[in-house]
Order: structure tokens, then C-alpha cells, then sequence
């Protein structure tokens, strides 16, 4: 109100000023919510672009896919069934590869990831291949097993949750580590034929070893293996000779 205004203006100045107030917060509250999700927006943003993996190093992993249940009760041989999902035993000096000297890698009968490697291999006298250490650290899970009377440790594939076996302490150097797997739930894949079936990252490892694989260099996982195409073990035969009783598995 100017100066010396009458009442009558007061009172019309002091009605206009109190009409305009909602009108100037509710202006207010708009422009803070706006400005809320400003922030919001590029918050999500931000960590949406953080998260996302990066293609080239989930290229690899994505290969490795555990099928359904449904798929693996068709691809799967009883015994590879038995073992990877119900935690079953095959018997020892009777499966596939307890005595393979070849030079390659292990990979899981279920999805494919690669697990131990033949430069690990050594002949523990079980009657199971047994492995030094696996060929990745993060390509098995341990856990403790308790369906025997003592504790084990047991065995299983990262990405599938195949079992596997036990891991014992009774292991040559330098890990100490005896890795006793089951045949049934490994497919071999032979140096030779790491390349052509999409493993031709680890060729180098038999390069160095001069085990037969040529001497390429490390390089991106080429195409899909075939995963769960069911390897035909080597036959099996009726007789064996005695063979000793093997240790505790």
C-alpha cells in the first residue's frame, strides 16, 4: 500500500496479497518436485550406465547356460543325470576319464563352462579323475556336505550348481588340493579341438606345455560349444583286473 492510502485500499491490498499466496506455493512446490526428478532422472541414469555390463567381457559367460530340467532329463545319460542334479557317485575305475592322459580341458556336462584342466590332472590311485586345482577359482563353489557321517566339502560348477565331487586336503603340491571328480559330470574336450568348439581362448596353456595344440594366442571365445551334447564315454569293459580299494572319497 502507498503511503497515506485509506482503509479501504489496505484492505483490498492486504486481500489481494493473501489470494496470490497459494497461487506462489503451490508455483514453489511445482518447481522443487521438477527439480526432484531432475535429480532422480540422472541418478538412474548414472547408475543405470554404471551397472551395465560391459558386452565384450559377459561375451564369454554368456555362452555357458544351465537348460532346463526338461532338456536335461533328454540330453543327459541316466548317470550324468543322476550325478550333476542328485548329487549321485559313480564308481570308481569304471568311468570315462579316471585314466585319460590327453591333453585338453574339462568342461560341465550341463553348461559347457569350463572347470579343470589336463595340466592338473594327476593319478591319484581312486579311481576318479582327479585335478591339483580347477582352472578358474570362480568356476566352483564349495560347500560343506554332511550326508556322509564325517563332513566333506563338496564340489559344484559356479554357473550350472552341477555336483561335481569332493576336494580333499591329501593332494600333491603345490596345492595340497585333491579335486576327486565324477566322470559322468565332465565332457572332455580334446587340445585339438578347443578352437572348433569355442574354446580357443585356452589354447595357449597346451601351447606352452607342448601338448599338441598349435600355438595361437589367447583370444575371444569364438561361438557357442556344444555344451550338453552327450559324450560318448570310452566303452566300458566287463572284466577288470583287481584294482585297490580307493581312499575315502
Amino acid at each position: 500500500m502507498k503511503p497515506g492510502g485509506s482503509p479501504g485500499d489496505r484492505a483490498n491490498e492486504s486481500g489481494a496479497s493473501r489470494s496470490a499466496t497459494p497461487w506462489r506455493v503451490a508455483a514453489g512446490i511445482a518447481a522443487l518436485a521438477a527439480l526432484a526428478w531432475l535429480v532422480t532422472s540422472r541418478a538412474v541414469a548414472g547408475g543405470a550406465s554404471a551397472a551395465s555390463p560391459d558386452p565384450a567381457a559377459g561375451a564369454a559367460a554368456a555362452k555357458w547356460v544351465k537348460p532346463s530340467a526338461a532338456d536335461l532329463q533328454k540330453r543327459l545319460t541316466p548317470l550324468q543325470y543322476a550325478v550333476t542334479q542328485r548329487d549321485d557317485t559313480e564308481p570308481p575305475f569304471r568311468n570315462a576319464w579316471w585314466d585319460n592322459h590327453a591333453a585338453g580341458l574339462y568342461v560341465d556336462v550341463v553348461s559347457g563352462e569350463p572347470l579343470f584342466s589336463s595340466l592338473d590332472k594327476f593319478e591319484s590311485g581312486t579311481g576318479w579323475p582327479s585335478f591339483t586345482k580347477p582352472l578358474d577359482p570362480g568356476a566352483v563353489k564349495l560347500r560343506t556336505d554332511w550326508r556322509a557321517i564325517l563332513p566333506r566339502t563338496e564340489v559344484r560348477s559356479s554357473l550350472a550348481e552341477s555336483h561335481l565331487g569332493h576336494v580333499f586336503d591329501d593332494g600333491p603340491p603345490p596345492t595340497g588340493k585333491r579335486f576327486c571328480m565324477n566322470s559322468a559330470a565332465l565332457r572332455f574336450v580334446p587340445a585339438d579341438r578347443l578352437a572348433a568348439e569355442g574354446y580357443g581362448a585356452w589354447l595357449s596353456l597346451f601351447a606352452a606345455e607342448g601338448q599338441g595344440a598349435t600355438g595361437a594366442r589367447p583370444h575371444a571365445v569364438e561361438s557357442a560349444p556344444a555344451s550338453i551334447a552327450p559324450s560318448a564315454p570310452p566303452a566300458v569293459p566287463d572284466e577288470f583286473p583287481p584294482k585297490p580299494t580307493p581312499p575315502d572319497r
